[in-house]
Parts: structure tokens; sequence; C-alpha cells
């Protein structure tokens, strides 16, 4: 089309490009007096009137997604024959023209990562799959925004009836419109998808980890001289995560892993897990591109580096204590009591302290499901749960056995021996008639 022909109210202004599905322009919506991108479908595909009244069902769907990430489509119009996509006219390159550049810091690609996954996410939740993600298939805003293109127009262009041959081009093209080809684009497509069988929305968590591998690389995960060799790459080889950049954050890694998981039962169930994952570490501000250092491997560092020190902590202080009471002297002419205490039960007891004055242990154990401390006196019968301890591992004492102190998540807690006493943790009932034996 050239430029100042209209299609209904809309007047052409230029050529933007071309690929598979059609060639887009831009325009100027002569009613609304704003820009929009017009997309062009095949001639061949217009010739179709079932898969034209098709491609209007899926259309008023597409037009019901409505997210800050997902560029939104306007109507559908017909010119001279041909079928016209009124779109969203989104400004920036695509995600392909950054990777092109090279790789992607992580302080960059992982809110990108993030914002794709919210677009994702907003789609599934009203059963539309993308089918075709790929980095061509996403623009960046001068504003830092990311906005996903053509949801769904990969299932409203297909041919219901052809069955799918990997031997065909990977992308929908002209040669696309007839029976037999698989849509999308092969590099990104999952094992299943390559080898025609339906998808679902595990095509897309597939194809959002090629493309998170992709930014942090700047290589493409699959690749081969021939669609065909690239469909094969997809169904046989495995990705090489020692490319990851070395500050990648295990959470990442983790999560590329469960996304690029060949068999789809194995595969990340959800994309608002990796929302959650991308999430975690970094701002809320979803259109922020500048964040801080990912969170995740400082916190695993801290808690690495501190571990040790805690172990020794507690080594020292048990030894300590058992040494006090094994050199302290006997009280003469009295006699000697001995007993049993009855701990929970012992696949509940993750670990324990004894004080340093001998009269008390500090244990950790599972109560209602949770991991907490609990604190018993050797002349009591009842075992006492200190609040405020979940989560509680490695518990010690202060050398006057006045706190309990216990690591949680990355950080480490004391807390009053006093405060024991306002909640107790009764002993089970299967220990009342075993508390204690005694001999003189």
């Amino acid at each position: 089309m050239e430029p100042r022909q209209t299609i209904a109210h809309y007047r052409i202004v230029a050529k933007l490009g071309e690929g598979g599905m059609g060639e887009v322009y831009r325009a100027t919506d002569t009613k609304l007096g704003r820009d929009v991108a017009i997309k062009v479908l095949p001639a061949a595909f217009a010739t179709d009137s079932e898969r034209v009244a098709r491609f209007r069902r899926e259309a008023q769907v597409l037009a019901s997604l409505s997210h800050p990430h997902i560029a939104s489509i306007y109507g559908v119009e017909e010119s001279d024959g041909g079928i016209a996509l009124v779109m969203e006219l989104v400004e920036g390159p695509t995600l392909a023209d950054r990777i092109g550049a090279g790789p992607i810091p992580l302080d960059e690609a992982l809110p990108i990562a993030r914002q794709i996954a919210e677009a994702l996410e907003a789609a599934h939740e009203k059963n539309i799959v993308h089918r075709d993600l790929k980095p061509a298939n996403i623009k960046l805003t001068p504003d830092g925004r990311v906005k996903v293109l053509d949801f769904g127009l990969a299932k409203a262009m297909a041919d219901e009836h052809g069955s799918a041959d990997p031997a065909n081009s990977p992308t929908l093209t002209l040669a696309a419109t007839r029976a037999g080809v698989i849509l999308g684009t092969a590099a990104y497509m999952p094992p299943e998808q390559a080898k025609g069988k339906p998808v679902d929305r595990r095509a897309d968590i597939w194809a959002f980890g090629v493309v998170l591998y992709e930014m942090l690389t700047g290589r493409r995960g699959f690749s081969g001289d021939t669609a065909a060799e690239t469909l094969a790459a997809v169904m046989k080889d495995e990705l090489d995560f020692t490319r990851l950049p070395a500050e990648t954050p295990p959470a990442v890694r983790a999560l590329l892993k469960r996304c690029l998981d060949k068999d789809p039962k194995r595969r990340l169930r959800d994309i608002g897990e990796a929302r959650i994952v991308l999430d975690g570490p970094f701002d809320d501000g979803a259109t922020s591109t500048a964040v801080p250092p990912p969170a995740a491997a400082q916190t695993v560092s801290t808690f690495s580096r501190w571990l040790p020190w805690g172990i020794a902590v507690v080594f020292v202080l048990a030894t300590g204590a058992l040494a006090w009471i094994h050199f302290r002297a006997a009280p003469s002419k009295e006699q000697t009591v001995r007993y049993t205490i009855q701990l929970p039960e012992k696949n509940l007891v993750h670990s324990l302290a004894v004080s340093p004055d001998g009269r008390r242990l500090a244990i950790v154990t599972s109560v209602q499901g949770k991991r907490q401390l609990l604190v018993r006196s050797l002349d009591a019968l009842e075992t006492q749960l200190l609040p405020g301890t979940d989560d509680a591992q490695y518990p010690f004492w202060s050398p006057d056995s006045r706190y309990v102190g216990f690591f949680a998540g990355a950080s480490s807690k004391k807390s009053p021996r006093a405060a024991v006493r306002r909640r107790r943790y009764a002993m089970p009932p299967t220990a009342a008639a075993d508390r204690g034996t005694a001999t003189a």
C-alpha cells in the first residue's frame, strides 16, 4: 500500500515492515486522530471465507485483552478484498533488535522477562495462548515498558483442518495458509508443537524460557541451517546452561530449567510462578528497567557465610556445657538420680542444644507442620513452645543461659528465656506413662 491510501477511515502513512503474518503499516485514525498500526494479512488468507470468519471470531476474543504489556487490538477492516487488523502502534525496537547488540545484563533482562511473564499470565487467565512468542514479537518502548505483539494471531490464522508437518516452514508465511504447516518459529517451539501435537499454555512457558535464555546469553538456544534441523535440535538437544552469566541467581537458573523441560508434564505449570520468582528480588515497579542487583544471590551468600559460624557456636557452647556438667564437684553423700527425658517423636526432632548451666534443652521440632523452637527444663515434665520462632534451626544458648539463639532463613535471632512461659506445648499422650525412670 502507498502513503495516503485509506482502509475504512484509516489513512496509510508509511510501511513499517513485513513478516510471516503480513505487512505492517503506520496509519492515522481520521476519526479519533491517533496513530495506529495496520497489519494487512496475506491475500491468500483473505480468499478463504471460512478462515476469515473464524479469524473475526478470534479477533473479538483477542480484543478483550487489556493489559499494559499487551498491544491492543482495535478492530478488523476489509478493503478491496483484503483483510486488515488494526492494532495499537508501539514505538521502539523489538527485543530481537536489542539482543542483536549482545547479551542483555541481568539488571535489564530480568525486569523485561518479568513484564513478559505478566503479559502471558493475563492472557492465560482468559484462556488465550500466544503460540508464537519470540523476540521479534516483543517491543521495548522508549520509557522502558514491554509490549507483547500478535497475541493469539497464530491460532486465529491457522488452518484447523491441516495436519502439522515439521518439514514445513517454521513461520506463518504465505505458504502457511495451506494445510500441514506448523505455526510459530521453529527455534521457539516446544517439542510437542514441533511434533505436530496440540499445544496449550505450556507452549508459551517453553517459548518464554527460550527467550529469557537468549536475552542472558545473546545466543539462540536452538538453531540449525534449515527449519528441519532447528526442529530436530528442539526435540533432541539440551541447552548449555553454563553459557549463562556467572552472576545469574540460582532461582533464575532453576526457573529456566523448569520452563525448558522437554516433557510438558514436568514443565512449569503456570507462568505466574515465573512472575513470582522474577518479582521477588526486585522492585515492584513493573516499568522499571534499572533495578538493584538481585538480592536472592546475596541472601544465599549471607546464609552460607554465617552457617559455619552458627554451627561452631553451637558446638563450642554444647562442649562447654557438657564439660561443666562433667567436671563440676559432685555433692558428697547424696543419692544419684538418673532419669530418661521423653523428647518429641524422633522423626520430628531436627536439632537441639544444651544450655551452659546444664538445666535446659533447646529443641527444634515440627509443631503443626511448622519448624519451631521448644525449651525443656530438665527438672520439668513439660516442653515449652517459644513464640515467634517459625522456621527456626541450629539453636544455641547465650553463655549465661538467659537467651536462646537460633537461625531463621538468612538471619539469626534471639529470644529471652522468660518468653517461653507464655505458651506451653504439652508432651505427646504416649509419653505420659513414660516421662522418666529413676534409680537410686
